[in-house]
């Protein structure tokens, strides 16, 4: 059986485009149960560090298994998700580096630059992302939980910077 996922989508209005074209491409797949649009809608003008939070709030809470978030180069989404506690974050603008994202690194979060790929290639880089899928016996565990202990270390120094 094929794993099923519950998304978070999200842009700001340098993304907006983009996202609402991934948004219709999940609400269509199979493998997706369900989609949560946390914004921008129309003409909202939501700065992208508020959209990048929100989303991976709610993957961090458990509410979603996965965020795509767009904005101009997917650069800021990427920071703004990696301050929540327990994502992991990161921009992809090619297969290998989406698929590396997931199979070396668990991340949980994809984001795109609406300003720097092309609309299919956005497209396809998520159908390609929702088919991996982290494997906890693999090498890259013991790399990911080191990263994990990172952050733990930076809570107890005093949260995030």
């Amino acid at each position: 059986m094929t794993r099923t996922w519950r998304l978070v989508v999200g842009s700001d209005d340098a993304g907006l485009e983009y996202k609402d074209l991934i948004a219709g491409d999940l609400q269509g797949d199979p493998r997706v149960t369900a989609v949560v649009d946390v914004g921008v809608n129309g003409d909202e003008h939501t700065p992208y560090p508020d959209i990048g939070a929100a989303a991976a709030r709610i993957v961090a809470e458990g509410r979603a298994d996965r965020a795509v978030l767009v904005c101009g180069t997917g650069i800021g989404m990427a920071i703004s998700a990696n301050k929540v506690a327990g994502v992991r974050a990161t921009t992809a603008h090619d297969s290998y580096s989406t698929e590396r994202s997931v199979l070396s690194n668990d991340c949980q979060v994809l984001t795109l630059g609406q300003r720097v790929i092309g609309p299919e290639l956005a497209r396809r880089l998520v159908r390609e992302w929702l088919d991996y899928e982290f494997d906890p016996e693999s090498p890259s565990h013991a790399k990911v939980e080191r990263i994990n202990a990172l952050e733990s270390a930076r809570g107890e120094a005093g949260g995030a910077r």
